[in-house]
């Protein structure tokens, strides 16, 4: 039985009745907090989809392949059952064969009792990390709120290590943290056989990727196998097995015709420029980074599979504090070391995101790091630097009336500073 995937922020109540209830059960669970937490834990709920609906999607998969077991197995036995039969209606059954036939469904049976067997263990240990991730998103409230975030970062750094193929690095950290229920290490697994043949150049394990998802790569029209199959005919155009590659166009690539005919007309037409052709058209197909581009083909539509994101959490919420912090003056080569986007790594990071939009300027107080305003005015040094009121009071409290810029040194009294107005 097909089970359709639920598209990103929408799906059946039917579907979608676990996520709704563990965010409903946490929201109740933080009723009674501070809003300021309350406003925390309503947001964070808001961004764990992808937690709960990657588990979902491979739950389903599992169920699915299993389904696909039984009828194939089942549908067997009855087929050999049958046959059986209408042998014996017609008394040419020795006592022997009825023995071995017997035999062979009796083994045969035993076999699919295994299958289903594994079947329901798989199942069940699906199902249970569908539960403890729901218990998790439960789990939170105002006490242990830092605790949860912490776990949560946890979670992000080691989605970030699957994505970028550390995977040895994120197993180790998702057992010393006791989270490998909460992360998806199974699944990135499986990626990783269908990247590294890739990467190999072997199109193998990701046609039969390809074959397992049919259904819903079709759904989603994909084209992610016609460019294996088109990868692998380049291979025998490369080997100059060319009747081969004939044989293997008519039987893999025809069926795509209709629905790709321009891409199909220009890989033909390498059985007559052949590889070591000159022309960019056709050079172009026959070089090695043809494999890298299938491997990113095939991290998208895996993420799209799963309902991930394409780009990794990490990358995402970095963006997300970057947004609020970019300015013109981050790229200009006085920037204050600390602000991140004086980093390279930021500043890449942050390129396809706008600038913030700020409706009036606000001063922060160098040796607090707390807003300068009605409340703590911002003072004048006579050197020029400017501090908050606060500091430096408590500086000069400390020192009997004496003020020392962080920044530069110079010892002045409290008397000698100059309030500053912004206007």
């Amino acid at each position: 039985m097909e089970i359709d995937p639920l598209p990103n922020g929408s799906g059946s109540a039917a579907t979608t009745t676990p996520e709704i209830a563990a965010t409903r059960t946490a929201l109740i669970a933080a009723s009674n907090t501070p809003s300021s937490k309350l406003s925390q834990i309503t947001e964070s709920l808001k961004l764990e989809h992808q937690f709960l609906r990657v588990p979902f999607e491979h739950f389903k998969k599992t169920i699915r392949a299993n389904h696909r077991t039984v009828e194939k197995e089942v549908s067997a036995v009855i087929s050999s059952v049958a046959d059986v039969a209408d042998v014996a209606d017609c008394d040419e059954l020795s006592k022997n064969d009825a023995v071995l036939n017997l035999t062979s469904l009796v083994s045969r049976l035993q076999g699919l009792k295994r299958k289903l067997e594994e079947g329901s263990r798989m199942e069940n240990l699906q199902a249970q990390r569908c539960r403890a991730r729901l218990d998790h998103l439960e789990s939170v409230d105002a006490e242990n709120l830092s605790e949860w975030n912490n776990v949560r970062l946890k979670r992000i750094l080691v989605d970030y290590m699957l994505r970028m193929s550390y995977y040895d690095t994120a197993m180790k950290l998702a057992e010393s943290s006791n989270i490998q229920d909460l992360v998806d290490m199974d699944v990135f697994q499986e990626a990783k056989k269908v990247i590294d043949a890739l990467r190999n150049q072997e199109v193998g394990p990701a046609l039969a990727w390809c074959v397992d998802n049919k259904s819903r790569l079709k759904k989603s029209k994909s084209k992610f196998e016609f460019q294996l199959r088109l990868q692998e005919f380049i291979e025998l155009v490369r080997a100059e097995n060319y009747m081969c590659a004939i044989l293997y166009a008519r039987r893999y690539l025809a069926p795509w015709g209709a629905s790709h005919l321009k891409e199909l007309q220009r890989v033909m037409a390498t059985l007559a420029v052949r590889s070591n052709t000159e022309c960019a058209k056709y050079k172009v197909l026959f070089e090695p980074e043809q494999w890298d581009f299938l491997v990113d083909q095939f991290k998208q539509e895996f993420c799209r599979l799963y309902g991930m994101t394409l780009e990794p959490l990490l990358n995402i919420y970095l963006q997300a504090g970057l947004s609020a912090l970019k300015t013109p003056y981050c790229y200009e080569d006085d920037c204050t070391k600390e602000d991140p986007l004086s980093q390279e790594s930021f500043r890449k990071l942050a390129l396809p995101l706008p600038f913030s939009k700020q409706h009036q300027s606000k001063l922060v107080c160098y040796i607090t790091k707390e807003l300068m305003d009605t409340e703590n005015p911002p003072q004048v040094l006579p050197n020029g630097y400017v501090y908050g009121t606060k500091a430096l009071k408590e500086m000069a409290e400390k020192n009997n009336g004496k003020i020392t810029c962080p920044r530069t040194g110079l010892v002045c009294n409290y008397s000698e500073l100059v309030k500053a107005y912004i206007s």
